[in-house]
């Protein structure tokens, strides 16, 4: 049973993701008939820390606060992503998984994992940006880029911020069920569960190619979603053979050609939820998919999420 969580802190911490985790866990909702967690904030570097905005958090709390901990969170922090780590607090975070403790990360947090050697072999979830470096760095974890949250218990990995707050309602349900879990949620005022595999809001850049081999052939397909092509098409326009052509496409995209057009469809159509208030029909004209059934099952196969769902992310109920 969930009882004891502790807050692990560095030099740097952001308040914001900080904050996220006090307040799922940190604060006395027994008047509403919740749990009380024995909550406690620890310094890895000293009873005062600075933030990443600008003030200072103090505690009284070192790494001896960890050892009798359930849970221990680590939010993110500045540099997270390039610094060193103190061997004791590594050291730290190891037993309590030795012992059958949880660890989540919220954000660059994860990084702390990864220097403890807990991401090896598992799957884990880190903000977007990060991703490549988070591969580099831990070459043995496996990074999902995309979704919000991974649950590899005993440790408990989440992108950005928000994805932050649905891991920690996430181990909340698990531990004392959705009642519990929905009622934080309520008081919050955040949606009471959106599942760990849901896609993050990523902004995509278009692939770039290593050459220049199939660059043509690639501003052409992007000014032509709308239309059906075939890879005979597409090695005709490179001047290529069609079998040429789609190893010469691989090679320089990392992809094949038809889920390079695919993933761009999805981007124009996430473009027009964003920004336009085309009808969903339109819209599916206009990204090549064709009928709006073919628009929603191919972009719930990619980002986690209905196209409604996504426009009212971002522009409000009345948008959809």
């Amino acid at each position: 049973m969930l009882k004891n969580v502790a807050a692990v802190l560095l030099d740097g911490v952001h308040p914001f993701e900080l904050g996220v985790v006090c307040e799922v866990f940190g604060i006395d909702r027994s008047d509403e008939g919740l749990p009380v967690y024995d909550f406690a904030v620890a310094s890895a570097e000293g009873p005062t820390l600075g933030t990443n905005s600008g003030f200072t958090v103090s505690t009284p709390y070192g790494l001896e606060r960890l050892e009798e901990a359930d849970l221990i969170a680590v939010p993110a922090g500045d540099t997270y992503v390039s610094r060193t780590y103190p061997p004791e607090l590594l050291a730290a975070l190891r037993r309590a998984v030795e012992r059958g403790a949880r660890v989540l990360s919220v954000c660059s947090g994860v990084f702390l994992l990864g220097a403890a050697g807990l991401l090896d072999g598992r799957r884990c979830a880190v903000h977007w940006r990060h991703a490549d470096e988070l591969t580099r760095r831990f070459p043995r974890a496996v990074v999902k880029p995309d979704v919000l949250y991974v649950d590899e218990d005993p440790v408990i990995t989440s992108a950005g911020t928000a994805a932050g707050i649905d891991a920690c309602l996430h181990i909340v349900r698990k531990e004392q069920g959705p009642e519990v879990a929905n009622k934080i949620a309520r008081r919050m005022v955040v949606p009471p569960h959106r599942d760990g595999g849901q896609a993050q809001y990523i902004e995509r850049p278009l692939p770039k190619s290593s050459c220049d081999t199939v660059g043509e052939v690639l501003a052409w397909m992007e000014q032509h979603l709308d239309e059906e092509v075939t890879v005979e098409q597409l090695a005709a326009r490179a001047h290529m053979a069609p079998r040429t052509f789609a190893r010469r496409f691989q090679q320089e995209t990392g992809t094949t050609p038809y889920r390079w057009i695919l993933r761009q469809r999805v981007l124009l159509a996430q473009e027009l939820l964003e920004g336009t208030d085309e009808t969903m029909d339109a819209i599916a004209w206009r990204t090549g998919f064709g009928t709006a059934a073919a628009l929603r099952h191919q972009f719930v196969r990619t980002l986690g999420t209905t196209p409604n769902a996504y426009r009212r992310a971002f522009r409000g109920p009345e948008a959809a």
